[in-house]
């Protein structure tokens, strides 16, 4: 078997062309690549024409250059973190204040753990918690003890009066 040597040239000539196809469709890819990733890292206009001009120049050691210097995090991955934060802050915000030491307490909690200040009252009729300005409650509609109901006149409540030791009803006449 013989070798050919126009074979061989023809044969070197179409792999160095397949070679440098390749290499400029590389070189054309990651200055696009870089551009893309730079816009959605950075909004100067400036950057994004450095850092594609870097690649451009500089090949594979401008992509190794960017790479190393290019912002850590994308401009999206950066509000998804200020929203969280915000998030965060929102429901720290959001707990109840003790009015008496100033300090953050629970939405269920009737006394504040640390200067012993009353939070809430409890409903006599459901045993559920009521804020203290409350005068009726909301689960079950009734009047907190003390509190006057607007239907009923001062007869009614009168009549209805208990006295004494042995809780025994007494009518008062009127």
């Amino acid at each position: 078997m013989t070798f050919d040597p126009v074979f061989l040239s023809s044969l070197t000539l179409v792999l160095t062309a397949f070679g440098g196809a390749f290499l400029a469709a590389l070189w054309i890819s990651l200055v696009i690549w870089t551009y893309r990733d730079i816009r959605a890292r950075a909004r100067d206009p400036l950057v994004h024409t450095l850092a594609a001009l870097l690649v451009a120049v500089l090949n594979l050691p401008g992509i190794l250059v960017y790479l190393i210097l290019r912002p850590q995090r994308t401009l999206e991955e950066e509000y998804q973190r200020t929203l969280e934060e915000e998030a965060l802050l929102q429901a720290l915000e959001d707990l109840p204040l003790c009015p008496g030491c100033e300090r953050r307490v629970k939405e269920d909690w009737q006394v504040c753990p640390n200067c012993h200040t009353k939070l809430k009252k409890t409903c006599h009729n459901c045993s559920k918690f009521m804020e203290l300005p409350w005068n009726i409650c909301p689960y079950c509609g009734t009047p907190a003890v003390g509190m006057r109901l607007e239907s009923t006149s001062m007869d009614d409540a009168l009549r209805n009066l208990k006295i004494g030791d042995d809780q025994s009803e007494v009518k008062v006449e009127l």
